[in-house]
């Protein structure tokens, strides 16, 4: 099954608000484009786990607020199904700040990280403490 892809729905738009997982110091987060999105004229960008986003730090250290980082989306609360049948879904809608070459801006990454973030960015699986 390692080379078969699973189909992440996209369920957060832009202007949805996640949590930040990592310990950069930010802690609420809000989107406002999605990285490679081609769509549909006036649709508005859509992301799931395991999409680069750019998002603005709503609430957090007053060094990150009202700052634009990249981030990745590593949780999401719409089930996602993976090839072999099961569907997945988590309690919280969360992303972890990312710097240009994809590693992470903080050192640890708090709660679990869904298994296809973790394959498309390698180095934010490194810093998790669980892949589910």
């Amino acid at each position: 099954m390692r080379g078969l892809k699973s189909t992440v729905p996209r369920a957060l738009n832009r202007g949805s608000q996640l949590t930040c997982a990592d310990n950069t110091g930010a802690q609420l987060l809000e989107i406002t484009s999605v990285q490679n999105y081609h769509g549909t004229r006036r649709r508005q960008p859509r992301a799931g786990v395991g999409d680069r986003i750019t998002v603005s730090v709503k609430k957090g250290t007053p060094e990150t607020r009202k700052q634009l980082f990249p981030a990745v989306i590593v949780r999401q609360k719409k089930p996602l199904r993976r090839p072999d049948g099961t569907r997945i879904e988590f309690e919280d809608n969360a992303a972890v700040l990312v710097e240009e070459n994809d590693e992470t801006k903080g050192t640890e990454i708090k709660g679990p990280v869904a298994r296809e973030a973790g394959e498309r960015f390698p180095k934010v699986a490194s810093a998790a403490s669980i892949i589910l």
